[in-house]
C-alpha cells in the first residue's frame, strides 16, 4: 500500500487537505470546453419537441451555470415518471451526450406511454473541466442526501422531491475512465488524507445494481442490450469489478442511498448506474453514446412489460 499523498501533488501525506489546499487545487482546474455550446445549444435544439425547465443554478464566480431538465411535452399525470440522469460526473462525456441523444432519437418511442424526465448535465463546471468533482472539491455522485454540501445534488433533489412514488426507473449514467485510477482516486486519497493501493479498471460496459433492492432481471435486460453495441467488462482475477464481486457478468452491486450515489435518490422500482469505458481500444466515442441510449431503451422497454 502506498501513500496517495506522496504521490500527488497537493497536500501533505497523512493530512486531510483544509481550504489552502482546496484552493490550490482550484487553481490548477482548467476550463477545456463549453457547456453553453456543446450541451445548452443541443437542449435549446430540442425545445420544439420537449418542455425545458431551468431547475437552479450554480454560482462558482466567475462562472455561472443554468442547470436544466427536458420533460415530455404531453406529460399525463396517470403515467409512470421515467428518469434519465447524465454528468453527475462531468467528466464522463457519454453520460451527457448518450442522455441528449436518446432524447434526439428514441424518446418519442414512449411519449404516449410514460412521462420522461431527462437531466442531461447535472454538473456543469465539471463537465468544461472534464473532471469529476465540483469547484469545492466535492463529488456530487457521493453528495444525495440531506443537506447536501454540493449544489448540483441539493439541485437535483430539489428538482425531484414533487415527483416522490410516482417514478418507475432511473437510470444513471456514467463512465469509468482510465483517468479514475491515474488522477482521481490519488486525488481523493490526498484530499482525505488516506492512503491507496492500485486498482484494476474494466474493460467494458458494467452496471451497477442496487443492494437494497436488486432485480437482477432489469439488469440483465439492459446488459443483454448493450452487448450488441460494445462488449461487457469481464471480471478480474478476483471475480470482481471495481473491488466489488461480480453478481452476474457485467453487474455489481453497491448500497445506492446510504452510499448518497444518485441512482438511489427517487426510490423507482427499477434503478441502475450504467458504466461505459471509453479508453478501450474496442469503444468509439459513437459507440459509447450508442451504448447509453440502448441501456435507456432496455431499461424503459423492461418496466413497462408487466411482471
Amino acid at each position: 500500500m502506498t501513500s496517495a499523498s506522496s504521490s500527488y501533488p497537493i497536500g501533505t501525506p497523512g493530512t486531510p487537505w483544509g481550504e489552502a489546499e482546496r484552493a490550490q487545487w482550484l487553481s490548477r482546474q482548467t476550463r477545456h470546453r463549453s457547456y453553453a455550446s456543446e450541451v445548452v445549444s443541443a437542449i435549446e435544439r430540442l425545445s420544439v419537441r420537449f418542455d425545458i425547465a431551468e431547475y437552479g443554478q450554480l454560482d462558482y464566480p466567475p462562472d455561472h451555470y443554468r442547470l436544466f431538465a427536458i420533460r415530455s411535452r404531453n406529460w399525463r399525470d396517470e403515467r409512470p415518471v421515467i428518469l434519465v440522469t447524465g454528468g453527475v460526473h462531468g467528466y464522463e462525456t457519454s453520460g451527457v451526450h448518450g442522455a441528449l441523444q436518446f432524447l434526439d432519437q428514441r424518446a418519442a418511442d414512449y411519449a404516449d406511454r410514460v412521462n420522461l424526465l431527462v437531466v442531461p448535465c447535472v454538473s456543469p463546471w465539471a463537465y468544461e473541466r472534464i473532471h469529476r468533482w465540483n469547484a469545492h472539491a466535492i463529488d456530487p455522485n457521493r453528495s444525495f442526501r440531506e443537506n447536501s454540501p454540493a449544489g448540483e445534488s441539493a439541485a437535483l433533489l430539489r428538482l425531484i422531491a414533487p415527483l416522490h412514488g410516482k417514478f418507475l426507473v432511473h437510470i444513471d449514467l456514467h463512465e469509468t475512465t482510465d483517468t479514475d485510477e491515474s488522477e482521481f482516486r490519488p486525488a481523493l486519497a490526498a484530499r482525505d488524507g488516506k492512503e491507496i493501493e492500485p486498482g484494476e479498471i474494466p474493460d467494458g460496459f458494467y452496471l451497477v445494481d442496487d443492494s437494497e433492492n436488486p432485480q437482477p432481471q432489469f439488469q440483465q435486460a439492459i446488459i443483454d442490450a448493450v452487448a450488441r453495441i460494445t462488449h461487457i467488462a469481464p471480471a478480474d482475477a478476483n471475480g470482481q469489478l471495481i473491488g466489488s464481486d461480480m453478481v452476474a457478468p457485467g453487474i455489481i452491486r453497491y448500497p445506492l442511498t446510504q452510499l448518497g450515489l444518485c441512482a438511489g435518490i427517487t426510490g423507482a422500482r427499477y434503478t441502475t448506474t450504467t458504466e461505459v469505458y471509453p479508453d478501450s481500444p474496442r469503444a468509439t466515442p459513437q459507440q459509447c453514446n450508442a451504448a447509453q441510449v440502448a441501456a435507456v431503451c432496455a431499461a424503459i422497454d423492461f418496466a413497462l412489460i408487466p411482471h
